[in-house]
């Protein structure tokens, strides 16, 4: 696990004074701003360049230009998160994440998130332990109406708040918690653990979501008194980075911000390091087959001299695949997973080690305690290799740069650190920090904190199956009591008053349209048939590579499903020349990293790189490519790996309902198939199965190649010159497949006995991808009805009913096949209310169309998206990959962008009739069989029990 010193960046100070140099331009101050440093870039450093300011009212603001995509990216961070609670009255902060996007004074309910759909851009916020953080991403024209959004909810939220707003929120907030806690396999590891180690006055005693009983006995009033209390402009960093102009856009921050009045004082938090007096055992059941181990030690805070070093001592012991628990674990089949990382909040840090056992071994989780705990002891006998330090210190570099590839990853750097350090850039601290651990630095706090040190042990076992644990519980977390709820009136609250002078009701206009940037490409060929794509980008010195073969799962044989995925895995394991650690040592050496994955119809190996490095990155990418080892013992590990994975499959809904969506749809085709393999499938490959695959296709015919970065085609063709001397067989053919039209209406009910939650599917067969054609034009006319935030089904289900956290829907295709999916995870008692509500929106818009409102909307929205969509390594090899796949017009976009255009609002509606009646759907339904098995009844359609292919 990564930690977050890899991602900080270099700077050095400059002086300065009411204007500052820039380059070649300045920065004139407007009145009331105040500038405290600017940091210039340094060449031959990682650095970001960013100045900060401050306003009057306490507003620090951080601006960052990156000219070199017409984007920004906006983060307002508050320094309060679930930290900041009091015990027994949790889930503020989280919940006020949720109240910030209902509308404010001057923006309307939900029209936060529409403004900024419609222009084109991305928004979202979340709430941790010690921050909550608000952050946009728009084409650099919407810059100041984003400032107006976002200075709107700072100064004239709570006139917007009502009862009723925060009742649906509340609800919603309920789905969050059945979602991703209640409802999850091992999702209340964290707050069992939190209970354990830390005392229940402790802040960390509790998870951030926080306890629904606390929620259930405040209303509205509590909540803005807490606004209040937190949500004040000199509890705030604003920062800001990509195309901007740093004189205008002070300009409109001090219009925006500058009036807004100031908070209560708010003072830095203490630390609150924690200690065991003696060893804690829990033990948790939960709807789990496989057993699991997780073992946590108090350490220090951010901050401390220990921090790093327990930081490389979680990578020595339990980061990748040269890790000690990996090698010990893992690697000998004792665990089917395994590993170690240290959790840091600006109070405390907590140090963790878990394992995860395979199903049905019948063994308690003593003797998987005990084996990691010898790891520990080995380590603190043996001592950290000196080579492994290298490995770890030379991927902190590498990700250091990687970390530059989007303006949002840079800006979220700049504000964490300003907000808990006071201080953007302390990269060179950190790798200063990092170059001097050291195997004594690492033994010291091995000593001092792990070894025969208190811990909290928890044992997460199947439910009924408590012998398995550790051992005997001698920690039950009392019972939660939410606090005495004193009811506070409207007299009691003092609002703050913001005197403008000049009037806010009015949005700001947007500035000239953006020209979207996107990658100028080149193709080549090698004379095996290769094909080369790629285009050139100096914003880093990195390069990507993807080389792609006719290997996906499309190609596996009925019966064996899975083999794909095995072929690729083994791949990674070494090859006739070297071992996987050997390869892995090297890699982290030189900051690269390599990985092979199975898909639909290719499988693609993975190359990131620094330029510098490219060149020994590719010598062993040649050798992992044309000599892998597929030994005996890996095939024998992985493919048990592997079978253990689908056994955790079967514990999620969401991944029930998306097998039940392929049976369903494409009953007796390849494409009703369990992809990754099921139990059954995979226990039947043989090696000679992977050799064969191998030999098949792993071939040139039909490969290709993305290559993005800073590399020129000249140079990207002589570095893979040795892909050119390969030979292999004829790329393999795909039998045509013939796909049964959807039968009468049925109810499908997935059983998952116990669910809290249920998920609700309306599902029918579409058409193939087609980037200009009927398959685009049916995405566009989903757009308004389930493709966004704000879309008719979202709104319905999940603003207007509370019944879902989230609600969408999407058409998908494929080169043979597609679908319509619409889904929702709901309430369990609010399964059959979501069927009837999305049921009555497909119906109501197959019949009634988009609005021209709507069509304004979606041409706006969909139109300008391409201004964000191609501004990293990633994202430009997806757009190249796709031009690959589908055999593309270079300029399909500006295609797709003159449809977008021109398209008629009687087109989509035609569209909307054929595609989105409800009758034409199947309905699939995964949750407790015996709660909804007679509610479903009642909607007077048949119900079919569903057995998912195992």
């Amino acid at each position: 696990m990564r930690k977050l010193w890899l991602c900080l960046l270099c700077l050095v100070v400059v002086s300065g004074c009411t204007q500052i140099h820039h380059g070649a331009g300045h920065v004139k101050l407007p009145e009331g701003v105040q500038w405290i440093e600017t940091k210039y870039e340094q060449p031959g450093k990682v650095s970001i360049p960013y100045s900060k300011y401050r306003l009057k009212n306490g507003l620090t603001v951080i601006l960052s230009p990156d000219h070199s995509d017409p984007l920004v990216h906006v983060d307002v961070t508050y320094h309060v998160g679930s930290a900041r609670e009091i015990p027994g009255r949790t889930g503020f902060a989280h919940f006020f994440e949720h109240m910030m996007f209902q509308g404010s004074k001057h923006v309307g309910d939900q029209e936060h998130s529409r403004l900024i759909t419609e222009a084109g851009g991305s928004m979202n916020g979340s709430t941790n332990r010690d921050r909550t953080n608000y952050y946009e991403t728009v084409p650099a024209n919407q810059l100041e109406k984003v400032l107006w959004l976002e200075s709107d909810r700072m100064g004239f939220l709570l006139e917007a708040i009502s009862q009723r707003k925060f009742e649906i929120q509340r609800d919603t907030v309920k789905n969050e918690r059945a979602q991703n806690y209640d409802n999850r396999p091992y999702g209340l590891i964290w707050e069992k653990m939190g209970e354990a180690m830390f005392p229940a006055q402790h802040p960390y005693s509790w998870q951030t979501i926080g306890y629904v009983k606390d929620l259930d006995v405040v209303d509205v009033n509590d909540l803005k008194a807490f606004f209040l209390r937190w949500y004040g402009p000199n509890n705030a960093v604003l920062t800001i980075g990509g195309d901007l102009n740093e004189t205008q856009t002070l300009a409109w921050i001090q219009k925006y911000f500058g009036s807004i009045p100031s908070g209560p004082a708010v003072n830095k938090p203490e630390k609150k390091p924690v200690s065991l007096q003696s060893d804690r055992f829990v033990t948790m059941e939960d709807r789990i087959q496989q057993p699991m181990v997780v073992i946590g030690w108090p350490t220090e805070y951010p901050g401390a001299k220990s921090q790093t070093s327990l930081d490389v001592l979680a990578q020595v012991l339990g980061d990748g695949s040269n890790s000690l628990m990996y090698q010990s674990l893992v690697k000998t089949q004792k665990a089917m997973s395994a590993g170690a990382f240290q959790k840091c909040g600006e109070l405390a840090c907590t140090f963790y080690m878990y394992a995860i056992r395979g199903s049905g071994s019948g063994n308690s989780l003593r003797e998987l305690r005990d084996d990691m705990l010898s790891v520990v002891r080995k380590l603190a006998d043996d001592g950290v290799v000196p080579e492994r330090l290298d490995e770890i210190k030379g991927m902190s570099k590498a990700d250091a740069i990687f970390a530059l590839q989007s303006v949002d990853g840079k800006v979220r750097q700049l504000a964490s650190n300003q907000t808990f350090y006071g201080q953007p850039d302390r990269m060179q601290e950190e790798i200063r920090n990092i170059e001097a651990v050291s195997p004594k630095s690492v033994h010291h706090v091995l000593s001092r904190y792990i070894l025969n040190h208190p811990k909290v042990t928890l044992s997460v076992v199947p439910r009924g199956k408590k012998s398995l644990a550790v051992q005997t519980a001698n920690f039950i977390a009392p019972e939660h009591k939410s606090a005495v709820h004193h009811k506070i009136s409207d007299q009691d609250l003092q609002y703050r008053q913001v005197k403008d002078n000049f009037d806010r009701s009015l949005m700001p206009a947007v500035a000239s349209p953006v020209n979207p940037k996107l990658p100028q490409l080149y193709s080549s060929y090698f004379d095996n048939g290769i094909e080369v794509m790629g285009t050139e980008t100096e914003e880093t010195p990195t390069v990507l590579i993807t080389i792609r073969f006719p290997a996906g799962n499309r190609y596996v044989k009925t019966g064996k499903e899975g083999l794909a995925e095995l072929t690729a895995s083994l791949m990674e394991e070494g090859t006739l020349n070297h071992s996987s650690e050997s390869i892995e040592s090297a890699l982290d050496k030189l900051g690269s990293t390599l990985s092979v994955s199975a898909g639909s119809y290719t499988t693609s190996m993975t190359i990131s790189a620094l330029s510098k490095n490219l060149e020994p990155t590719l010598a062993i990418v040649n050798d992992v490519l044309f000599h892998p080892k597929f030994s005996k013992s890996d095939f024998n590990r992985l493919k048990n790996q592997m079978i253990q994975g689908t056994i955790y499959q079967h514990q999620k809904l969401n991944w029930l309902a998306s097998q039940a969506t392929r049976q369903v749809l494409f009953d007796h085709s390849v494409f009703s198939r369990v992809s990754d393999g099921t139990q059954a499938s995979i226990s039947g490959l043989t090696l000679e199965d992977v050799h064969n695959f191998y030999q098949h296709h792993y071939t040139p015919h039909g490969a290709q190649v993305v290559v993005v970065g800073d590399i020129s085609e000249r140079e990207a063709m002589k570095s893979l010159s040795f892909l050119s001397h390969w030979k292999g067989d004829v790329a393999p053919l795909l039998d045509p497949q013939f796909v049964s039209p959807d039968g009468d209406q049925k109810i499908y009910l997935v059983d998952k006995a116990g669910a809290s939650q249920s998920i609700v599917r309306f599902v029918r067969q579409g058409l193939p991808f087609h980037a200009t054609g009927e398959q685009f034009l049916t995405q566009l006319t989903n757009f308004n009805l389930a493709g966004n935030f704000n879309s008719r089904m979202n709104q319905n289900l999940r603003e207007d009913k509370g019944y879902t956290y989230g609600m969408n829907g999407y058409v998908s295709g494929n080169r043979e096949t597609g679908a319509i999916i619409f889904s929702a995870p709901v309430r369990r008692d609010a399964t059959v209310g979501a069927i009837q509500e999305i049921r009555k929106e497909l119906e109501q818009f197959s019949k009634s169309g988009l609005s021209e409102e709507e069509m304004q909307f979606m041409r706006l929205a969909v139109g300008q998206q391409e201004a964000l969509a191609y501004e990293t390594p990633s994202q430009k090899a997806g757009l190249i990959a796709g031009i690959m796949t589908y055999s593309l017009d270079k300029d399909y976009l500006q295609q797709r962008n003159r449809i977008i255009s021109a398209v008629k609002r009687d087109v989509l509606n035609q569209l909307a009739k054929k595609w989105f009646n409800p009758d034409d759907y199947q309905i699939i339904v995964v949750g407790d069989m015996k709660q909804l098995k007679p509610q479903l009844k009642k909607l007077n359609l048949p119900v079919e029990e569903l057995e998912i292919i195992h």
